[in-house]
């Protein structure tokens, strides 16, 4: 089975930029910590008064990593769970997608 992958997206308005970055940022941060393997990333993309942010996890090809499977169910959760503290600064429902990787 390939590796999966998964990405958030979901609006922010612009006068909550500076707060829901250094939101997202540390959660980053502290999901990395838990789980070293993990890798992340946010992008963004400036629409005007709301930006589209999207937020992409995978985990690294280190031994530790569950090459075969990539992001499973209990990390997804893990990862819905640390979003909660987004509330109030994202615009709207957080949209979750996930890819295997082809090659």
């Amino acid at each position: 089975m390939a590796a999966r992958e998964i990405f958030v997206w979901y609006r922010v308005r612009r006068d909550r930029a500076d707060a829901a970055r250094l939101a997202v940022l540390a959660m980053q941060r502290r999901l990395q910590i838990e789980r070293p393997a993990l890798q992340s990333r946010l992008l963004v993309r400036d629409d005007g008064e709301t930006s589209t942010w999207m937020e992409s996890y995978s985990l690294s090809s280190s031994p530790s990593a569950n090459e075969d499977h990539g992001i499973d169910d209990a990390i997804e959760v893990a990862i819905a769970a640390a979003a909660a503290e987004l509330d109030g600064l994202i615009d709207g429902p957080r949209h979750v997608e996930a890819f295997v990787v082809v090659a």
